[in-house]
């Protein structure tokens, strides 16, 4: 009876050890996407054909065909319905358009020109149903005060949010350009403070420059943090030379571990820089290489 016993006890917890395993794994499994900047030369038709084949949720719309502001393009203008239709059928959704727009400018007409062009992103998402649209910071001119452009960028912000409201629409300032560090970036939050105002934590972007460990960056930012980028790679001579994710030096897996445990929610997009990078791998490989190796930190 006792070894009976024992044995008993011992599948009884092994089974419930792998179900419990069971769970957490399906528990983890990450929300993908891509970015369009990754196959700067594809039709629509194409990207959403290897989304599907390569298990990917959705889309980040940043460019397409080359063509970065996006009304140009007949797919996001005239044949709005076509577009929406395609992605409903093939169960895809578009998470985010990425707008060129940067928020530092002082210049009146400067700083007019790219809140309209955010504005335009913004009335584009609603038609789409797409619930992000990306800002820039984007830098900190020497020629203008640097604490008066932390509050433009936060004022921009509050209007674009206040606009973006009607729309049922978030707009999300990227960890970008020279505004890449958490103090900085938690001010400009803070000052906005409107709730369809949040941030897109581009992970390599912040660390390659600043250096900050991901988990003080999350703690400080995770409020704010509705949308992820995730690349990697190594700073050769002081820029960065991109990688498959995992093969670089990028700390993934402190950012990915805080997210987690943070409850977040939201997509883990890859950003493959092909359109400013054309030396980097082609986006076939990238995109099928991704699902598996982010699969490492989950």
């Amino acid at each position: 009876m006792k070894t009976t016993r024992r044995t008993f006890i011992q599948t009884a917890v092994g089974l419930a050890g792998v179900a419990t395993l069971g769970l957490t794994v399906k528990k983890a499994k990450p929300r993908l996407a891509f970015s369009t900047l990754g196959c700067p030369t594809w039709p629509l038709s194409k990207i959403v054909k290897t989304a599907v084949a390569e298990k990917y949720e959705a889309i980040e719309i940043r460019g397409l065909e080359k063509e970065m502001f996006l009304p140009k393009r007949p797919e996001f203008s005239t044949a709005i319905a076509e577009t929406r239709r395609l992605f409903a059928d093939n169960n895809l959704k578009i998470c985010n358009l990425g707008s060129s727009a940067n928020l530092h400018w002082m210049d009146a007409a400067k700083r007019q020109k790219n809140l309209d062009e955010a504005k335009r992103f913004i009335d584009l998402a609603r038609q789409l149903a797409c619930p992000y649209v990306r800002v820039f910071p984007n830098d900190l001119p020497k020629d203008q005060d640097r604490q008066q452009t932390i509050n433009l960028i936060s004022e921009n912000l509050l209007e674009l949010g206040t606009y973006a409201k009607d729309a049922n629409v978030t707009v999300l300032l990227e960890s970008h350009g020279e505004v890449v560090w958490k103090d900085v970036l938690l001010e400009i939050m803070q000052k906005a403070g409107h709730p369809n105002v949040g941030l897109i934590w581009d992970i390599f972007n912040m660390w390659s420059i600043t250096k900050e460990p991901p988990a003080e960056v999350y703690q400080t930012l995770k409020k704010y943090i509705r949308h992820t980028h995730i690349k990697d790679g190594r700073m050769v001579a002081g820029k960065p030379a991109y990688t498959f994710i995992g093969k670089g030096e990028a700390p993934l897996e402190e950012a990915i571990d805080a997210l987690k445990a943070g409850g977040y929610s939201g997509y883990y997009s890859l950003e493959w820089e092909k359109m400013w990078h054309p030396e980097i791998a082609e986006p076939e490989l990238a995109f099928a290489d991704y699902p598996k190796a982010i699969q490492h930190y989950f």
